[in-house]
């Protein structure tokens, strides 16, 4: 009997998951709670136009897509076998 050997993940892969995680929940975070910046530091940077908002908004929906495929990059690497399996 023969066991496969999976490699590990590489650390990067759970930076981007960490990173991912934590940007998406940023997203949503201003998503549904627009004012926690000014809430939160005492800062009003858009003088209340809501521009600071929708731009965090853009760059961490951004952020989260890009680390989420920056993982799934990693764990195909790691995981082939998975990768035929599924097709």
């Amino acid at each position: 009997m023969r066991f496969h050997h999976r490699s590990p993940v590489r650390p990067r892969f759970w930076l981007e998951i960490a990173l991912g995680s934590f940007s998406g929940l940023l997203f949503l975070v201003t998503l549904v709670w627009p004012d926690w910046i000014e809430l939160l530091l005492g800062l009003d940077p858009d003088a209340g136009s809501g521009a600071a908002e929708w731009l965090i908004v853009a760059v961490t929906a951004t952020a989260t897509v890009v680390c989420a495929l920056g993982a799934r990059t990693e764990w195909r690497r790691t995981h082939p076998s998975a990768v035929r399996a599924a097709r």
